[in-house]
């Protein structure tokens, strides 16, 4: 484990912060993110959106007439990392969806809802139609997380993402100059990241085939764009990375992962994958954080849409799950790269908190889930000032009622978050999300 105590050295080698605007935050245990041992009755000293310093409480100067504020008792953790998502789409507040519900609006009210559960930051997956997307990008909102996007994604004609309403979206891929063509639009509005969608949706629709991935593949590279690929198959998966794709969106989902994927994978350490495990129903608790945010007659229709589910139904949801939790045991315990992402579209923000205790359920640590949610997510989004709490960093973070390295179930025990250096007004946006 890295030693906390070279936070403190390197905090040391930074200029003192001015009293305007420094605020010192003491005595909580502070989880820094990077997978060392948390400290326990911590200091870290924020100016304006940045973290100066960071050590342990009487060690942490803070300039004269800075203000203080007492955590202790509590636990300090980075804001989280959402790195798979289709936001945009969805109006919370009455739960429509469909061709025409993609807005400004929408999108900013995402954004704002991830903030809200201690989400800085998310990755939208090749759903984004036009340039909103990017303008959001380019003029961050206040108070919500960060975007960035993959612009429109790309798979065969009209069989790239799943929902009827998102196809039109993509690119529809026929032939090598196809995908080449697409490539060289998307780098030119300057996207973070390709994506392609590789699933024949249970034999529904053709899926991209190796020339053509190999195609998109080599194109993006060219353009220095890495390439990340939705798969449900294993036979796939090997493929892709025998292709020298960057990234995975999604697990294997067809059968458990064997050897020679996990050997090929090791061949190409620098390949991430979001697993996204899959719905198994949600728990009371699940439904009474979804409803800090969510109008109550939309909570009970998730209600009762789950008590409708049959027997056989609620197995199949069940089975589904356990193969793809025993996958992502396996890519853990072979040290691949695990980042998080909730491949949200309807659910925003609570359900990362879900997909951090599946993730566990399926066998990661606590440390390690908030490793991957928060540090691993940013290195692969490339933000590298969000991810870890740490000097030259922005001040995303949140404030928690109990420790989550001792049950996951705690990140949802929020206390205050706060996004780029400033404390939401939680209170404020419930009553605005639930009193409609």
């Amino acid at each position: 484990m890295k030693a906390p105590l070279l936070i403190v050295f390197a905090a040391a080698l930074l200029p003192a912060a001015n009293a305007q605007n420094a605020v010192l935050f003491e005595g909580a245990r502070l989880i820094t993110g990077d997978g060392s041992a948390a400290i326990e009755n911590s200091a870290f000293l924020i100016q304006n959106d940045r973290i100066t310093t960071v050590g342990k409480k009487g060690e942490v100067r803070a300039p004269a007439g800075a203000a203080k504020v007492d955590l202790s008792g509590k636990t300090v953790m980075p804001a989280i990392v959402d790195a798979h998502t289709h936001l945009g789409w969805a109006i919370i507040r009455t739960g429509e969806i469909g061709k025409d519900t993609y807005t400004k609006e929408n999108l900013i009210d995402h954004l704002r809802r991830l903030a809200y559960y201690g989400v800085a930051a998310t990755f939208n997956m090749g759903t984004d139609p036009g340039d909103i997307a990017f303008q959001i990008r380019a003029e961050p909102v206040p108070g919500a997380a960060l975007l960035r996007t993959a612009g429109r994604g790309m798979g065969r004609p009209n069989a790239g993402p799943g929902a009827d309403y998102w196809r039109p979206v993509a690119y529809g891929i026929s032939t090598e100059a196809d995908g080449r063509k697409a490539v060289q639009e998307l780098a030119a509005k300057k996207v973070d990241i390709v994506k392609i969608w590789v699933d024949d949706r249970n034999g529904t629709v053709e899926k991209l085939t190796p020339p053509l991935y190999r195609a998109v593949i080599d194109e993006a590279h060219k353009h220095n764009l890495r390439v990340s690929a939705h798969i449900y198959y294993l036979a796939d998966a090997k493929e892709l990375l025998r292709s020298g794709i960057d990234g995975f969106m999604h697990g294997v989902r067809d059968r458990d992962v064997d050897d020679e994927l996990i050997q090929l994978w090791k061949q190409h350490p620098n390949v991430f994958v979001t697993p996204n495990l899959p719905d198994k129903g949600n728990s009371e608790e699940d439904f009474a954080f979804m409803s800090e945010t969510v109008p109550a007659g939309e909570v009970k229709k998730a209600r009762d849409a789950q008590a409708a589910r049959t027997p056989e139904a609620a197995k199949r949801a069940r089975d589904f799950f356990d193969l793809q939790a025993r996958n992502l045991s396996k890519l853990n315990a072979a040290g691949l790269k695990i980042a998080f992402g909730t491949d949200s579209g309807t659910t925003v923000g609570w359900d990362a908190h879900q997909e951090m205790a599946d993730m566990v359920t399926a066998g990661m640590t606590p440390a390690q889930v908030i490793v991957a949610a928060t540090k691993t997510s940013a290195e692969v989004m490339k933000l590298n000032q969000l991810g870890t709490i740490a000097p030259g960093k922005s001040a995303d973070f949140i404030v928690l009622d109990a420790n989550p390295l001792e049950n996951i179930a705690n990140t949802r025990k929020i206390a205050k978050v706060y996004i780029r250096g400033k404390e939401l007004d939680r209170g404020a946006m419930r009553a605005e999300w639930t009193q409609r």
